[in-house]
C-alpha cells in the first residue's frame, strides 16, 4: 500500500503517453478505457482496506523534492479525499467511454488530455504540500482548456479562453499567498500548517487569496460567469467531468486547505460566504428556470447545487461539513448523469433547445424514464442521493442560523420547479415535431445503459444507506472540527 496512491495519481499519466505511441484510433480508445478502469479498480483497494473509525491520513507518501526550500512529494488521503478520489476514478471510464462512441477526429489527443486531466485532479485531492498542490491545480487547466476549445461547440475558443483566463487569474494571487504562508512559517506542509496559528493579520489576506481561487472554481456567486460558457460549449464528457470533478476542486480546497490553516479569517468572513452562496442557490435556480438550452439550464443547476455545498461548509459544525462533502459526490453523479443524458439526446437531435422537444415518452420511453430518475436525484427526492446531502447540509446552516436554513429549502423548491418544468418540455404533452417521432429518434440502446445504470444505481445506494459512506466521512470532519471549534470560541470572545 506504500506506493498505492502514486500508482492512482499516476497510472492516468502512463496510459496517455502509451496511447499516444499506439497506431489507429481503435487502440487508442481501447487504451483509454482499460486505463481509467484499471485506475477505478486500483482505487477500490482504498475502499476495501480503509480502516473503520479513521480520522485522520489513512495513507500518505512523502519523499524530498526541493529539500532546501522545504518541498516535499507529498500525498496524502483522509475520509474527506478518499470519496472524491473514488468518484474521479469512476466518473472518467464513463465519460472515456462516451467519448468513444462519438468523438472522430484527432482522438490520441482528445484521449491522451483527458487522462492528463484525471491525474491532475487526483493529484489536487491527495497533495499535501502547498507547492505540489499548486502544480496540480495549474495543470489542470491545461487539458480542459484544450479540450474545450478544440472539440466544443460552435463558440469554444470564447469559451475556453473565458474558463482560462478566470481560473488563472484567481490562481496567480493564490501563488503569492503561499509564498507569504512560507515565509511566515517555514513550511509547505499542509498539515504542520494547520497547526500554525498564523498572525491574524496573515491569516486575512492569505484567506481571501485562497478563497477567490477556490471561489472561481466553484464557482461562487458572482464569480460564476464563466461556467454556463464552459459547460455550454464543451463536449459531452467534458461537462461531465467539469461538472463532476474539476468544480470540486474549489469546495475541496476551501474544506482541506482555506478553513484548516486560516481558522480566525474563516470565521470573521464566514457569514460573506455563507451569504454568497444563498444567494447563488437562488439566483443560479432562478436563472435555470428562464433557459430555453438544456444544457445552460444543467449548468446553472451547478451554480445553484454548490451554492449548498459552500453552505454547508461555512456552517462551521460537523453536520453541514459532512453534508458538504457527500452533496459535493452527489452533484458529481447527479449533475454528471445529466450532461451525459443531454449529450446523448444531442447526438440523436444536434440541438438542445427545448423548444424542439415534447412528447419524447412516447417515442423514447427509456431514455425518459432514466432522464426522470436523475432529474429527481438532482431535485433531492427522498430515497435518492441529493437529498441526503441537502438535508444534512440544511441541519448544519439551520443550527448555526435558521434563515440560511430557510433560505436554502427555497432553493430546493426551485430546483424541483425547474428540473420539472425541463422534463414536461421534453417528455410529456403533444409530440408535434416528426423529427421526434420513434421511427426517426432511437431509444437508448445497451451500450448507452451500460452508462447510466451504474449512477442510477448509485444514487439509490447513497439515498438508502448514506451511512456507508458517512461513516468514513464524520471521523475526518470532526478532527477538523475540533481545529476550527476553537478558533470560533476565540473570535467570538474578541467580538
Amino acid at each position: 500500500m506504500n506506493f498505492l496512491l502514486s500508482i492512482i495519481t499516476f497510472l492516468p499519466l502512463l496510459g496517455a503517453l502509451i496511447l499516444l505511441a499506439a497506431p489507429g484510433d481503435g487502440a487508442k480508445k481501447n487504451i483509454a478505457l482499460g486505463t481509467t478502469l484499471v485506475t477505478f479498480l486500483v482505487s477500490l483497494l482504498l475502499l476495501v482496506n480503509w480502516p473503520d473509525g479513521a480520522a485522520g491520513m489513512v495513507l500518505q507518501e512523502k519523499y524530498a523534492w526541493i529539500p532546501d526550500l522545504d518541498i516535499f512529494y507529498h500525498l496524502g488521503i483522509d475520509g474527506i479525499s478518499l470519496w472524491l478520489v473514488l468518484l474521479t476514478t469512476f466518473l472518467m471510464p464513463i465519460a472515456i467511454a462516451f467519448s468513444n462512441q462519438h468523438i472522430k477526429e484527432n482522438v490520441g489527443g482528445y484521449m491522451a488530455l483527458m487522462l492528463l486531466m484525471q491525474t491532475a485532479m487526483i493529484g489536487v485531492f491527495l497533495a499535501l504540500d502547498l507547492v505540489l498542490f499548486y502544480v496540480f491545480w495549474e495543470f489542470s487547466l491545461i487539458p480542459m482548456y484544450f479540450l474545450i476549445g478544440k472539440w466544443g461547440s460552435q463558440n469554444r475558443v470564447y469559451a475556453a479562453l473565458k474558463f482560462f483566463l478566470y481560473t488563472l487569474a484567481g490562481s496567480a494571487l493564490m501563488l503569492v499567498a503561499i509564498l507569504l504562508v512560507y515565509f511566515n512559517t517555514g513550511t509547505f506542509n499542509v498539515l504542520e500548517l494547520q497547526n500554525a496559528n498564523l498572525p491574524v493579520t496573515i491569516q486575512q489576506f492569505a484567506f481571501l487569496a485562497f478563497a477567490l481561487g477556490f471561489a472561481i472554481k466553484v464557482p461562487l456567486f458572482p464569480l460564476h460567469t464563466w461556467l454556463p460558457d464552459a459547460h455550454v460549449q464543451a463536449p459531452t464528457a467534458g461537462s461531465v467531468i467539469l461538472a463532476g470533478v474539476l468544480l470540486k476542486m474549489g469546495t475541496y480546497g476551501f474544506v482541506r486547505f482555506a478553513l484548516p490553516i486560516f481558522p480566525e479569517a474563516a470565521v470573521s468572513y464566514g457569514g460573506l460566504f455563507a451569504w454568497l452562496a444563498i444567494v447563488g442557490i437562488l439566483y443560479g435556480a432562478l436563472v435555470a428556470l428562464v433557459q430555453k438550452d438544456i444544457k445552460s439550464l444543467v449548468a446553472y443547476s451547478s451554480v445553484a447545487h454548490l451554492g449548498f455545498v459552500m453552505l454547508g461548509i461555512f456552517a462551521f459544525n460537523q453536520q453541514g461539513m459532512s453534508g458538504a462533502v457527500l452533496q459535493m459526490v452527489n452533484h458529481g453523479l447527479s449533475t454528471g448523469a445529466l450532461f451525459l443524458m443531454v449529450g446523448m439526446l444531442y447526438e440523436r437531435r444536434h440541438t438542445r433547445l427545448l423548444s424542439e422537444f415534447g412528447g419524447l415518452w412516447k417515442s423514447v420511453p427509456v431514455f425518459c424514464f432514466f432522464f426522470l430518475v436523475v432529474a429527481m436525484s438532482s431535485a433531492g427526492l427522498p430515497g435518492l442521493n441529493g437529498f441526503v446531502g441537502e438535508f444534512t447540509i440544511l441541519l448544519g446552516a439551520y443550527a448555526h442560523n435558521p434563515l440560511y436554513a430557510v433560505l436554502g429549502t427555497a432553493g430546493i423548491i426551485l430546483a424541483a420547479w425547474y428540473l420539472l418544468v425541463a422534463f414536461r418540455k421534453i417528455a410529456q404533452g403533444p409530440l408535434t415535431n416528426p423529427k421526434n417521432e420513434a421511427s426517426v429518434l432511437p431509444d437508448l440502446n445497451r451500450r448507452e445503459l451500460a452508462l447510466l445504470i451504474p449512477l442510477v444505481v448509485l444514487f439509490f445506494v447513497i439515498g438508502l444507506f448514506p451511512n456507508l459512506f458517512l461513516d468514513k466521512i464524520n471521523p475526518a470532519v470532526e478532527a477538523m472540527q475540533v481545529l476550527q471549534q476553537g478558533t470560533t470560541a476565540v473570535v467570538q470572545l474578541r467580538h
